[in-house]
């Protein structure tokens, strides 16, 4: 495990990482902030108030300004990426990843001489729900694994390409590869010198696009609600009780393919919400060997202080929404009624969609019924074929989601 870094104020920008292999080569400078703003202006002007096609133009401004800006510019000054050969014991890297504060890392194979893919919470997550049996009984698996073992069993023949993108790729582009592939982590790989630099998510690029919303002029749909423009997710929704099992939350995260879980009580009242990302606390604290213990006691051992689930209601515009997600510097919204119970859930995902890839063109194939159907409490549905491993099941659901498509009219 190696890393690398450089002083914050070299005007260069660079990456500090556990586990680098080399110093990654100076790139061009950063496109200023003068220009970027420039390049905002002149978006602005392209836009003729008298012009009767003026509001269709500004539909797709977001998407526009995504187009007119590379990877690059989105990469800050200094930063830090970890990096784990796959030879490192798996134990540890969870463990580097907690010292670091990081919560994914690029997998660096030696006899290929490249990167093969990407080491997740998720990861730790199916690790633990594959192999544990009870708190009287460790989980060798962990213990022992090197991460390229774990590959092999857990991917067996099903090994893909690991996605990533290149600094000189529009920033549109990162987009729509970090949704269309359903990932939450896209790493930035330099071609010629085959260095990992950095690590785009949908929190950054919206963070990026907020910084320059004000220099562009307004959409009309972001004075839209959530319930007008549909977006969100609805139906299904997954979630947990108070009382409900680590173990069982884990299962749900494994089988339903969310990156959190609202906790809601038997009311359905939406009480707290555990996140992947806090299952990475089991690691940071040892406690990963006694899975039987409820939500609620898992939560008391948040390493940050939680000010609360970030909440919406169906009726608040994009506008809003956008506003409240960045500042609170969240991956989703709990969308809620007038007495907080639970309707849907509305992630970063699902807003670069509706800013950037909806007005493009590409929609997506979940849309939010006129008349949502009400939520019935029950415990969160799972579904598990024993001897099929994660990637076939996945590949089977894309099929059958697949078939599905085509048996719809008008698709």
């Amino acid at each position: 495990m190696r890393s690398f870094s450089s002083p914050p104020d070299t005007g260069q920008r660079s990456s500090s990482s556990s586990s680098c292999y080399l110093q990654p080569p100076p790139l061009a400078p950063p496109l200023p902030v003068r220009r970027l703003l420039e390049v905002a202006d002149s978006m602005l002007e392209q836009v003729d108030p008298d012009d009767a096609a003026s509001e269709e133009s500004e539909r797709d401004i977001y998407m526009r300004f995504m187009k007119c800006h590379k990877c690059y510019d989105i990469i800050p000054t200094s930063s830090k990426l970890v990096v784990f050969d796959t030879t490192l014991q798996v134990k540890k890297a969870f463990f580097a990843l907690v010292a670091n504060g990081v919560r994914a890392a690029p997998l660096w194979e030696s006899k290929k001489q490249s990167f093969v893919g990407m080491l997740t919470i998720t990861d730790f997550i199916n690790i633990l729900t594959r192999y544990y049996k009870s708190p009287m009984v460790q989980i060798y698996e962990l213990e022992e694994h090197k991460i390229e073992t774990w590959r092999e069993l857990y991917l067996q023949e099903t090994f893909k390409p690991l996605v990533h993108i290149s600094p000189d790729a529009s920033i549109f582009e990162a987009v729509y590869s970090l949704i269309k592939n359903k990932i939450h982590r896209l790493p930035v790989i330099d071609p010629v010198s085959g260095n990992a630099l950095y690590i785009l998510t949908h929190k950054r690029i919206l963070k990026f696009l907020q910084l320059f919303v004000c220099e562009m002029p307004m959409p009309a749909f972001m004075k839209q609600t959530l319930e007008e423009l549909a977006v969100g997710t609805y139906a299904n929704i997954a979630y947990i009780h108070p009382d409900t099992p680590l173990i069982t939350a884990l299962s749900v995260f494994t089988h339903r393919r969310v990156s959190a879980l609202p906790v809601v009580d038997h009311k359905g009242k939406v009480v707290d919400i555990y996140s992947k990302f806090d299952v990475i606390n089991l690691a940071a604290e040892k406690t990963y060997n006694n899975l039987d213990v409820t939500v609620t006691q898992a939560l008391r051992h948040r390493s940050q202080y939680f000010e609360g689930v970030m909440k919406c209601n169906k009726l608040e515009t994009l506008e809003t929404i956008v506003d409240r997600i960045v500042k609170a510097e969240v991956h989703r919204l709990v969308v809620v009624d007038e007495e907080s119970r639970i309707v849907g859930i509305v992630s970063l995902s699902d807003i670069l969609q509706a800013l950037v890839l909806t007005p493009a063109g590409l929609g997506r194939k979940e849309s939010l019924p006129s008349q949502p159907t009400p939520l019935v409490l029950t415990e969160p549905e799972t579904v598990f074929k024993p001897g099929l491993d994660q990637e076939h099941q996945e590949e089977e659901q894309q099929q059958q989601e697949l078939e599905q498509e085509q048996q719809e009219p008008g698709c």
